[in-house]
């Protein structure tokens, strides 16, 4: 069961929800339906689902999500959904339907008088060659628009096949490779000119304490939701970066 006391802004990222794991899916229909509620405002930091084939998917995992999204913002709650690496064509009618609104990689926010840097985080990954390159690829505006107009088998095909592949890649690449790249981190703090960002991707919850250009800075970092849940609540008191059982 969760907490009762009142909720801040909550940000999450990376519940990869899919029909092969319900527990997840579970997992976070609770979270909207309490936490959530209470919210003053709810972010996505991307890669809500493990793939999202487009708007047009029927698959009952998908409407159920949109519903509960709905009736979140339904609620007074407003929603704030980025993409991540493995939901990049979730478009205007998801948003419309879920009543959520789409937020761009790299968005400045400012929530509870501090304005923070939103990402979903795998571009700080710089190290990471062959991802950044396949990631230029599939997110060109050309490749996608392609993709958006293959039937819903031949998009369900080509996503199973590009999630085996980096299965793939992540076992043969270090997980030091796949975090993020410190010069990146410290670039986006100069040019954003903020203090803190918060981001997920890397499934490495943490809070880290940083100084960029003599200037003292945070990076928080979301955990995933494979095993339990993550979530950072940020208030005007201060903040708290927390797992949430199932």
């Amino acid at each position: 069961m969760h907490g009762l006391r009142p909720a801040g802004t909550l940000f999450i990222s990376d519940l990869h929800l899919d029909p092969g794991d319900p527990a997840v899916v579970r997992h976070f229909h609770a979270f909207l339906e309490t936490d959530a509620r209470r919210a003053d405002a709810l972010y996505i930091l991307g890669d809500l689902f493990e793939a999202w084939l487009g708007d047009d998917d029927p698959e009952p995992l998908a409407r159920g999500v949109v519903a509960a999204l709905r009736a979140v913002t339904d609620a007074g709650v407003p929603c704030f959904v980025m993409h991540g690496n493995r939901d990049f064509l979730i478009g205007d009618r998801f948003c419309h339907e879920a009543g959520a609104t789409l937020l761009e990689d790299g968005t400045l926010a400012e929530r509870h008088g501090r304005r923070v840097l939103l990402m979903h985080g795998d571009t700080l990954c710089t190290d990471d060659v062959s991802y950044q390159r396949l990631r230029r690829i599939v997110r060109n505006p050309i490749v996608r628009w392609v993709f958006g107009r293959l039937s819903l088998s031949q998009r369900r095909a080509l996503a199973k096949r590009l999630r085996a592949g980096s299965r793939k890649h992540i076992g043969m690449t270090s997980p030091e490779i796949m975090d993020v790249n410190a010069a990146a981190v410290a670039e986006e703090f100069r040019s954003s000119g903020v203090d803190t960002l918060i981001h997920g991707h890397t499934h490495r919850p943490a809070v880290h304490e940083l100084v960029v250009d003599g200037m003292p800075v945070r990076r928080i970092v979301l955990g995933d939701w494979y095993t339990q849940g993550s979530v950072l609540e940020w208030s005007r008191e201060g903040f708290e970066l927390r797992s949430l059982p199932r």
